[in-house]
């Protein structure tokens, strides 16, 4: 395998020490399991996936992408963590889930398939590298034109700080403490113009919103703290 690049090693770190619990419906990653059809949802309300060939851009254990695949798609999930890969790849087998895990970095699967997927997906990932916008160009290197990005991060505001980094991960503990940096969170405005530079052109953007007293999740079609994007590759 080539050198990773646009990489941080500290954030690989992170999901390698939560590994074992990627499937723990109760444990720190419950979260996921918790928004995973909102998020599924946002995806297929946007493209039917069924018999498509979709790529699943740092997958983690595999939460999305075997919802993609158990959806019809024909699914691939990469990811740099390869302990979440192995968990990944064990759960799939337990499941009877026809998935393919990649241990490898997006510039290199960019490298060998171009323009070879109807649609990637790339979720809660941007906000762990140093370059996202390289990230994005990546994922639409890879898309046949006419193909479909799907994107989620949180959104760089004094609000998310509060409610996601300070409310979530260390009040309501909804996600390990330490997963986000605030820094590196990104405005949609920012999102928008690294997937136009890309060639990808804005569909749709919808937030998901979490109500502490209810523990429901539900989405909205406004800009909020956690939200998601959907794009399609131009044809140019």
């Amino acid at each position: 395998m080539s050198q990773f690049i646009n990489t941080d090693t500290d954030e690989i770190k992170k999901f390698d020490k939560v590994a074992q619990t990627w499937w723990d419906l109760k444990g720190e990653m419950g979260t996921l399991h918790t928004i995973n059809p909102l998020r599924l949802k946002f995806i297929t309300d946007g493209l039917d996936i069924s018999d498509r060939k979709v790529l699943d851009v740092g997958c983690g254990g595999g939460i999305l992408t075997e919802a993609l695949a158990k959806s019809g798609a024909r699914a691939t999930g990469i990811d740099l963590s390869n302990d979440s890969i192995e968990a990944a790849k064990i759960h799939a087998r337990q499941e009877g889930v026809d998935v393919e895990y990649r241990y490898e970095n997006i510039e290199e699967t960019a490298s060998k398939f171009e323009g070879q997927f109807d649609a990637i997906t790339c979720m809660e990932m941007l906000e762990h590298v140093p370059e996202p916008g390289k990230i994005i160009a990546a994922c639409s290197k890879l898309l046949r034109p006419g193909g479909h990005a799907f994107f989620s991060t949180i959104n760089r505001t004094p609000k998310a700080f509060i409610m996601v980094i300070f409310g979530g991960e260390y009040i309501l503990r909804l996600l390990p403490k330490g997963t986000h940096t605030y820094k590196k969170l990104i405005r949609p405005n920012e999102l928008k113009h690294w997937a136009q530079q890309s060639g990808l052109e804005f569909l749709r953007l919808a937030s998901l919103i979490y109500n502490p007293f209810t523990g429901i999740f539900k989405v909205v079609e406004k800009e909020d703290n956690n939200y998601m994007a959907h794009f399609v590759k131009t044809n140019s």
